[in-house]
């Protein structure tokens, strides 16, 4: 958790952006007047993830006349993942409010979030785009898929994990680790954390300026961190249950492939030309890797614990 202090009641939104200098300033002025509205204290964290069409140029020019409006510049482009985590660590507010910077999640909806979750005693709530007006072909029918995938594969029953319109606790949003295509996985590491996890509707706009980011060329990226997640969920403080698992499985087969060509060999049958023979070796010598390898992941995940004083465990101030 970042030693940054926490303002009570205060709001902040965080908005990763990249190359949205048509967008920035609607922006800007549609989610402050949506705050003055509610008549609760904000901030408006932007963070430019090292655009070069003039995004950041405007977001200084708008900083003297919104006050509230607290900019981030990347010096290049890292990433949606680092982007949030840069505008977490910046965040002050008790509640931190995510949303894309392109204009599709509708700002109207935060006032109902942010009831939801302090109503019902959430620690998050996340939006589930209704109707969304993004094209099917790219990027609904992918979506749908991966949230399938998703679900099942981390049993964390969620609706639209692709909707960035997100209401945070703050000491959630601050104790997020994420890299890579990790963003999109952000109610499951919720979820690892003992959050309690709430949904609603929202609205979903069209694009009306710039150009989408996504892509299916994304697709494999996002697959191989749903398999990481899906790993650490179940196997991120005993790895040697994983590895060792199918190393003793494979050592057993070979094994057992072995002793049936060694009885033949008693009974005088020629075994040397048998392919059973290489296989029953290698399943024996993989199966040795596999549990060596996860021998050393659990000595790494005990130092890893051990020298940067991690829990393995979380807790709270209130039942």
């Amino acid at each position: 958790m970042s030693s940054t202090s926490l303002t009570p009641g205060l709001i902040s939104a965080v908005v990763p952006v990249y190359r949205e200098v048509d967008n920035v300033q609607l922006l800007v002025e549609s989610l402050e007047k949506v705050f003055k509205g509610m008549g609760r204290p904000f901030e408006l964290i932007i963070v430019d993830d090292g655009s070069d069409d003039g995004t950041a140029q405007l977001l200084e020019k708008l900083r003297s006349n919104h006050p509230a409006l607290k900019p981030i510049y990347h010096r290049r482009n890292y990433g949606q993942s680092a982007a949030l985590t840069a505008g977490f660590d910046a965040a002050t507010g008790e509640y931190v409010v995510m949303l894309d910077g392109d204009l599709q999640n509708n700002p109207a909806d935060i006032p109902a979030m942010i009831e939801k979750i302090e109503k019902e005693n959430m620690d998050a709530v996340c939006g589930i785009r209704v109707d969304r007006k993004d094209k099917a072909a790219t990027v609904k029918i992918p979506s749908l898929i991966g949230n399938f995938f998703i679900r099942n594969m981390t049993g964390v029953r969620m609706h639209d994990y692709g909707c960035s319109l997100r209401v945070l606790r703050a000491e959630f949003a601050k104790s997020l680790t994420i890299y890579g295509e990790l963003h999109r996985f952000i109610p499951v590491l919720l979820s690892q954390q003992g959050a309690r996890l709430a949904e609603m509707p929202v609205d979903h706009k069209a694009r009306a300026a710039g150009k989408s980011k996504y892509n299916l060329g994304k697709a494999p990226r996002v697959f191989l961190d749903l398999l990481l997640m899906s790993f650490f969920q179940k196997f991120a403080t005993r790895p040697l249950q994983f590895f060792g698992g199918w190393g003793l499985l494979g050592t057993a087969i070979g094994g057992l492939m072995l002793f049936d060509l060694l009885v033949e060999k008693f009974m005088g049958h020629q075994v040397g030309h048998r392919p059973m023979l290489v296989i029953g070796a290698l399943l024996i010598m993989v199966g040795a890797m596999l549990i060596s390898i996860g021998l050393c992941a659990e000595l790494i995940i005990r130092t890893y614990y051990e020298s940067t004083g991690k829990k393995i465990y979380t807790t709270k101030e209130k039942p």
